[in-house]
């Protein structure tokens, strides 16, 4: 995937009468070295009368000698070149052992052979203070030459010099300004003082505008560029030349091609040669055209492509209309942090220490556009063999009609804002929120640890290590032993309320709203014990544990039928107008204990549950660990309900419990019912990447405008569709659609 570009230079000297030029050096052809092949070459020279001759001078530059035998008014030579801006990896490269770290001695007989390149000019003052302020210990050579390039990028104020000749690296230092030929001899003369071999190079700089603006640091080139640069190469044994632009503070990479390679900058002029006495007037001309763009990742298309595609979308869209063909399409690209390609959550790991909050940056800006008024929900993902605990899910739904789900988005906490919430305010929570449903709060039990199984899991440690560290081959139980015993097995893990729509109907429910059921759960246990986990609380209740029932008196839920006739959802206002505790009769089941042997039909087998727990759980042990212990966030478990007007009703009256409490909650557990009037979108993680699951589209505009927002939203969250292997090249993160 890379891109051809043409370069033009045009260099024109006009003379004000006829003269003899004495034979003129051309340096102006890409050196043998050049890591950015270049596919062709030509250079013409006028006038047309004259002699050319291809050398190689003693350090292996290409000079082109022109002997012109006729005196002339004029000297125009033009290059013209095709290079393929291959992306490379300027860190390719190897050291030899004794030259990983800097200082290190070049061997005798190479020492001998860089002689010209080892020089050392003038020790002035200004050179001498700049060398004492450069640490001396041993470091990694590669993070010195780049720690050194970057110092003079900063220290050293770029500026266009007009003046023929190089500055001393005195009169750099003295200026603290300079062009690309004076920093770049400043770098050579303090390499070499350092015992460093270093040359001087002349060359092209070929900058293309990126496809991508870049979000901080340099923007670069506002449209494609070439021009006549100077940088350094220093000489690393293992791994030969290695060019460095104090410039830009980078390596040099596909877009320095070098043209002249010396030890004294006098050596790589552009042009070299005598003329007789005269007026001149110079012309200088370079540029720089894209000839061949292959497709990448980043500008799959020419915008001409797009237009074309864009326009071929329309009219498909024209034809299926009228042969009254409705067809959807979503898709789920998938994207990576453009922050730490390398990091193992973004190549192997499906979650990772900063997945989730790169997922709920992105998940933010796609609900501001279109889930505005919508909720976010972060449930339960998937869950593939192998893996311990199934992965986490954020779902935006909102409403097709357009009503609002939540009505304040301040109220939904943000898991990377550090929360200090405690049990006592779970407990206030579900109390107020049972009171508000009209199920009183005497059914709101405490849930806790295990006790009995994790006494015995300790008892099975071995005798020599500590419950809080205990060597155990499973991290993940290592993780759960530490956190179980430093909360205290007596410490509430949050509080759990039966919880079931009842009989439905406006009757029922006095013409309020949805009618709720609660009731006690008897258990054998005294206490409401989880089953040993890591999971959020809702999907660790002892439901097996619940009084045994015949299965015709399960509470069966059945999916309702997609193609059955639906009514409009209930307005907004409607749903938050909610029974509280003293305006409505309590709905809460005072069902008897059960007897042995009898069918419990009554006993409410669901519930909603508050906990405060530590986000970073979700991440992973590993992140848990390094990460954890920072925050205490309040989470509201979801039951499973299977008609979305109760699902809705009992979010308002999640909502109305926060605005009262000024409290932020994560809502959690189960997601909303599947139904044709909620608009779902979703973000989860894979192994490597961030998957979205895009709502679907109706038509071809809509299509285009889900694409182009996502990717848009995706760059702006710090996260991209490009990797890179270790040789450069880029590549995708895949993805898929579906109609």
């Amino acid at each position: 995937m890379s891109i051809h570009v043409a370069l033009h230079h045009v260099t024109h000297y006009r003379y004000d009468r006829l003269v003899s030029l004495s034979p003129q050096v051309v340096r102006l052809r890409p050196a043998p070295h050049s890591r950015t092949p270049v596919l062709s070459y030509s250079l013409r020279v006028e006038p047309g009368e004259h002699f050319l001759n291809w050398q190689q001078d003693p350090f292996s530059n290409h000079l082109a000698r022109l002997v012109f035998p006729e005196r002339t008014r004029s000297l125009k030579i033009t290059v013209d070149l095709v290079a393929e801006m291959a992306v490379y990896n300027p860190f390719d490269f190897f050291l030899e052992p004794q030259a990983e770290r800097w200082p290190f001695a070049y061997e005798a007989g190479l020492a001998h052979d860089l002689q010209p390149y080892l020089a050392r000019g003038t020790l002035t003052p200004r050179l001498q203070a700049f060398l004492a302020t450069i640490p001396r210990e041993e470091v990694a050579t590669i993070d010195f030459l780049v720690g050194l390039n970057q110092r003079l990028q900063r220290d050293i104020r770029y500026l266009i010099r007009m003046e023929p000749g190089v500055q001393t690296p005195e009169q750099t230092l003295e200026l603290g300004s300079g062009s690309c030929r004076d920093s770049g001899w400043l770098l050579v003369q303090t390499l070499r003082h350092l015992g460093l071999a270093a040359r001087f190079v002349s060359g092209y700089l070929i900058q293309l505008e990126p496809d991508v603006k870049a979000l901080d640091g340099p923007v670069g080139a506002s449209h494609d560029f070439t021009d006549l640069h100077a940088w350094c190469e220093v000489y690393l044994p293992g791994a030969g030349w290695i060019g460095l632009d104090p410039t830009s503070g980078l390596l040099a990479g596909e877009g320095h091609i070098p043209l002249a390679c010396t030890p004294e900058p006098a050596s790589a002029a552009p042009v070299e040669g005598a003329v007789d006495p005269c007026e001149v007037e110079f012309a200088h001309e370079m540029h720089v055209t894209r000839v061949l763009e292959t497709p990448r990742v980043t500008r799959p298309y020419t915008e001409a492509q797009w237009a074309a595609m864009d326009a071929l979308g329309q009219r498909v869209d024209v034809a299926l209309e009228a042969g009254d063909v409705r067809l959807t399409m979503g898709g789920e690209p998938t994207f990576v942090s453009v922050n730490d390609r390398d990091g193992a959550e973004w190549n192997t790991d499906a979650l990772g220490p900063t997945k989730r909050g790169y997922a709920f940056e992105l998940t933010q800006r796609l609900m501001a556009r279109y889930g505005a008024g919508g909720l976010l929900h972060l449930g339960q993902g998937k869950w593939y063999p192998g893996e311990q605990l199934p992965r986490w899910a954020m779902t935006i739904a909102w409403r097709a009609d357009g009503q609002p789900v939540w009505g304040d988005p301040s109220l939904l906490a943000d898991e990377r804002e550090p929360l200090r919430y405690t049990a006592a305010d779970a407990h206030a929570f579900i109390t107020g929120l049972a009171e508000r449903l009209g199920v009183g709060t005497a059914h709101v039990q405490p849930g806790y640890e295990d006790a009995w199984y994790h006494l015995w899991r300790e008892r099975r440690l071995p005798t020599n290590v500590d419950p809080f560290d205990s060597k155990l081959d499973d991290e993940l139980e290592r993780a759960r032993l530490r956190r179980v015993f430093a909360q205290g097995l007596a410490s509430v893990v949050g509080y759990a309320l039966p919880l079931a729509p009842g009989p439905q109907g406006a009757d029922a429910a006095g013409g309020d709203g949805p009618c709720w059921l609660s009731g006690r759960w008897f258990l054998r246990d005294e206490r409401l014990y989880l089953i040993p986990g890591d999971s959020p609380m809702g999907y660790r209740l002892p439901l097996d544990s619940l009084p045994w029932a015949a299965p015709k008196d399960q509470p069966w839920t059945l999916p309702p039928d997609p193609f059955a006739p639906v009514q409009p959802l209930p307005e907004a206002v409607a749903l938050r107008v909610q029974p509280r505790g003293g305006e409505a009769p309590s709905r809460a089941t005072a069902a008897p204990a059960p007897e042995r042997g009898r069918s419990a039909a009554d006993t409410v087998r669901t519930a909603l549950c508050v906990e405060v727990r530590d986000p970073q759980r979700a991440n992973g042990p590993r992140a848990e660990a390094s990460h954890g212990g920072k925050s205490g966030v309040l989470y509201v478990f979801m039951p499973p309900l299977t008609r979305l007007e109760d699902y809705l009703a009992l979010v308002a009256a999640v909502e109305a419990t926060a605005a009262e409490q000024h409290v932020k909650v994560v809502l959690e557990g189960y997601p909303p019912p599947r139904d044709a009037r909620l608009k779902v979108l979703q973000v989860t993680p894979d192994p490597g990447v961030v998957e979205v699951n895009i709502h679907p589209a109706r038509d071809w505009a809509e299509l285009v405008d889900h694409t182009e927002y996502l990717y848009e939203a995706a760059h702006h969250s710090r996260l991209g569709t490009e990797k890179f292997r270790l040789d450069g090249r880029q590549t995708g993160t895949g993805g898929g659609n579906h109609f």
